[in-house]
């Protein structure tokens, strides 16, 4: 089995700049500049496809990455990033013990997320896909042939998150089968945020729009669920109903810009 690192960044200065991730095998890189251009560079035993582009939108740049590879399994990589020694061998060894498996996540250790979010090996669902962020996520390229993430979602759109959630969640609505492994293989640099800006009316209202996009039958419920469970954490900023009131706002505008399934 191969492996691509699918990278989305913004205005690097060339492909060297995945050394400093760590990344050892073969990549992908969607550079969002101002510019176009490709080159297809072969060395230390990897093969790097630099992509510039003056395309914007996160969700756009990871689906240009998955149309252009051609390995056997891919996996979501963002500019900060970095990757332990082996992650290549330890992600395929855990597609060959569960081939029965189109996806497998796995731990990136953060100062948010600093250990796993589940202990044990456990199978996804709707409910627990709530917890995975885009740079855990790993997939055989020929289970998702006809899905891509949503490009009216994401950081670099109107509503600026959520993008890999709706994703899990359209992959599990066609079949697809996800498992959860809590074995670090990377760990997250700390960056500033080219998007979060705190739990503020712009947050929610891309949060529900996100809710929206995931599923328009329970997009009611994510809110609602979402507004009990981060209570804590936003209670300083806005209050409870405040916050409803913004996702419910995010939910109708995008529901009035797009024609969703649910």
């Amino acid at each position: 089995m191969t492996l691509d690192v699918l990278l989305s960044a913004m205005h690097l200065k060339d492909y060297h700049y995945i050394d400093s991730l760590n990344i050892t095998g073969n990549c992908i890189i969607i550079n969002q500049c101002d510019q176009t251009n490709q080159q297809i560079v072969s060395e230390n035993d990897r093969q790097i496809t630099y992509i510039e582009t003056p395309q914007r939108g996160l969700s756009k740049s990871r689906n240009m990455a998955i149309d252009r590879s051609q390995a056997d399994i891919c996996i979501f990589c963002d500019n900060d990033v970095e990757y332990l020694e082996g992650y290549e061998q330890l992600i395929l060894q855990e597609y060959e013990r569960h081939p029965e498996y189109d996806m497998i996540v796995f731990h990136v250790e953060s100062e948010i997320n600093p250990v796993p979010c589940y202990r044990s090996p456990r199978k996804i669902n709707y409910l627990t896909s709530g917890k995975i962020i885009s740079y855990e996520i790993s997939f055989k390229r020929k289970s998702i042939h006809n899905i891509r993430l949503n490009e009216r979602i994401g950081a670099g759109t109107k509503y600026r998150m959520g993008e890999e959630n709706a994703f899990l969640y359209e992959c599990l609505r066609q079949g697809l089968k996800i498992y959860y492994v809590p074995k670090k293989i990377a760990q997250l640099r700390y960056e500033p945020s080219t998007w979060y800006s705190g739990f503020n009316r712009d947050f929610f209202i891309a949060r529900g729009a996100s809710f929206q996009a995931m599923t328009s039958r329970y997009s009611v419920f994510l809110i609602a669920q979402y507004a009990v469970r981060k209570y804590n954490l936003y209670k300083k900023y806005v209050s409870f109903f405040q916050a409803i009131q913004y996702m419910l706002n995010g939910r109708k505008s995008y529901k009035t810009e797009f024609t969703d399934r649910s």
